[in-house]
């Protein structure tokens, strides 16, 4: 669809009439970015969540002019995501987001009814949570299949942090960080780095004054989570962008950090919480699951009944599931070992499969279930937790490499799509 068009529905969309037939606005355009919109709707939604969020953990916030631009700058890079997913054809079917609904209704010990409830009360509209949900599933599956293939780590790399770590005592502590990015734009002037590194040393003289770090991300940061207050989240000090490693070395909880350059702009840290992290034993699943891919001829629904079908004659000790999977299984890999994926860590596996291992008792069965690669049902064989050997420590290293490189490949691509595509923010009237 032409920009143009896009543009005109949107607008059509956004008037509509009142009893005197007088044209009234109930909605406008934020800001055209590329072939899409962004509504000054969709900022309100956001910034009420953040609001509701911030007023149930006692959060104080920026003005609302603040709390708007952060929400606009998050909206444009999601809808410059969803329409890279479209470009790329990649789609979150229904079966899959329901499937991605009764997960986390399950973690929350919640069926799905009473989870649909708690959703109604908190977010106002089921519906919308759900398409929500399904954009935030396809722009975190754009950022991770492009992100993906810059990486690569070389057995020397894993072998130079292994031997370091080892030089040093294991490095168990996590932390989780705070974060501040004053940016600098691309191919920036020095008069355009003179000004952001004057505005980082304000935003630090502000919280060196006792400001809460979290109310200035929310109104200062330009990082990709600004509108969470900064919070990075839990992570191990190999899996931080060097920078930040290097920075927070022998800092306490409460530190501030920076400002510190790097070729984003100027960053300021603090460490919100530290904790230990046992990393001697790892639980492992030995599994065996049936894989069902839906095509053009064969239906979601007739797929998940196909295997639905194979659940109740195994449960009824009417088949074995070894040949069930040699006979049915499109995993290519398992397929002839009767579906056995014998024994891992269910991280190495994709989320929905992860957590559906998890959930399992030994010699239980699981519903059928989609994932990115299409209808399974599984059978947890046993569990077991094992010392961390010599080869799972490399696994382990492997993994704070990769989320470091993850980390910061994801934020420099982010960033030239943004920088790449046409968008501009119109005035409010």
């Amino acid at each position: 669809m032409k920009l143009q068009q896009v543009i005109c529905l949107a607008f059509i969309g956004c008037l509509s009439f009142s009893n005197l037939a007088a044209e009234k606005e109930i909605d406008r355009i934020a800001a055209i970015v590329d072939n899409s919109v962004v509504l000054q709707s969709d900022i309100d939604d956001v910034v009420n969540r953040v609001k509701r969020n911030a007023e149930s953990q006692g959060q104080t916030l920026p003005s609302n002019q603040a709390l708007r631009t952060q929400a606009l700058e998050r909206l444009i890079l999601t809808s410059l995501q969803l329409q890279l997913a479209e470009r790329m054809g990649l789609q979150i079917s229904d079966a899959q987001l329901d499937d991605t609904i009764r997960t986390i209704a399950q973690d929350e010990n919640l069926s799905l009814e009473a989870f649909r409830r708690q959703v109604e009360t908190e977010e106002g509209n089921y519906e919308r949570f759900r398409e929500k949900l399904r954009e935030e599933i396809i722009t975190n599956e754009v950022v991770r299949g492009s992100v993906q293939r810059r990486i690569y780590i070389s057995p020397q790399e894993v072998d130079s942090l292994l031997k370091l770590m080892e030089e040093q005592g294991a490095v168990s502590e996590e932390y989780n960080l705070g974060h501040i990015l004053i940016a600098i734009p691309s191919q920036a002037t020095p008069d355009d780095i003179s000004a952001a590194k004057d505005r980082a040393d304000k935003v630090m003289e502000l919280l060196q004054n006792g400001s809460d770090f979290k109310r200035i991300a929310i109104a200062s940061s330009s990082g990709g989570k600004a509108l969470e207050g900064g919070e990075l989240g839990f992570m191990n000090i190999n899996e931080m962008p060097t920078l930040f490693s290097e920075s927070i070395r022998e800092k306490k909880k409460g530190d501030l950090i920076g400002p510190m350059r790097s070729g984003a702009g100027f960053h300021i840290l603090t460490i919100f919480d530290i904790r230990g992290e046992n990393v001697a034993e790892l639980q492992e699943v030995n599994s065996r699951h049936i894989l069902i891919k839906p095509s053009i001829i064969l239906s979601e629904e007739r797929a998940r009944n196909t295997l639905q079908e194979f659940v109740t004659k195994l449960r009824a000790g009417e088949a074995d599931f070894a040949e069930l999977a040699k006979a049915h299984s499109e995993d290519p890999g398992s397929k002839m070992n009767g579906g056995e994926l014998g024994w891992n860590e269910p991280q190495v596996f994709v989320p929905a499969f992860r957590d559906t291992l998890l959930r399992l008792e030994p010699d239980e069965i699981s519903e059928p279930f989609r994932t990115e690669h299409g209808w399974h049902i599984a059978q947890v064989l046993d569990k077991r937790v094992v010392d961390a050997t010599a080869d799972k420590k490399r696994d382990q290293v492997y993994r704070m490499i990769y989320n470091r490189r993850f980390n910061e490949e994801s934020a420099n691509f982010l960033k030239e799509i943004r920088d790449e595509a046409f968008i501009d923010v119109l005035p409010e009237s």
